[in-house]
């Protein structure tokens, strides 16, 4: 059975804001009140708030510096898609400006450290 000190993605402080966010990307869609619910864009929201997280880990796991930078790009794509559904969904009414601004906020801090690793990816 492997323990925790396998998986060295547990360690980065990165992947566990990440977490987060997928959580509350989840917990935020998951409250939504409309007269249909609409499957499609809120299973899409959540798939890619949490493809966050699992290509950090999916990156961490590869053999090499080139391919983990390119997981990483991958993740930093996956919040502006998060961030383009909630969007959405605001303009449809269905979640208020503060609502998306709070996940902003932390979308975009999650993307400033993915900045911040795949620059020092790039100079170790």
């Amino acid at each position: 059975m492997a323990s925790d000190e396998d998986f060295g993605f547990k360690e980065l402080i990165i992947w566990r804001k990440a977490i987060d966010f997928s959580k509350n990307v989840i917990n935020l869609v998951d409250n939504i009140k409309t007269e249909k619910k609409h499957y499609r864009i809120t299973e899409q929201t959540e798939a890619s708030a949490t493809s966050v997280a699992a290509n950090i880990a999916e990156g961490k796991g590869r053999f090499s510096r080139k391919e983990f930078k390119q997981y990483l790009f991958i993740a930093r794509g996956s919040i502006y898609e998060t961030i383009t559904f909630l969007n959405i969904m605001k303009e449809l009414g269905w979640l208020t400006v503060s609502e998306v601004e709070i996940i902003e906020k932390e979308g975009l801090m999650l993307n400033k450290m993915l900045n911040s690793l795949i620059n020092k990816l790039e100079t170790d």
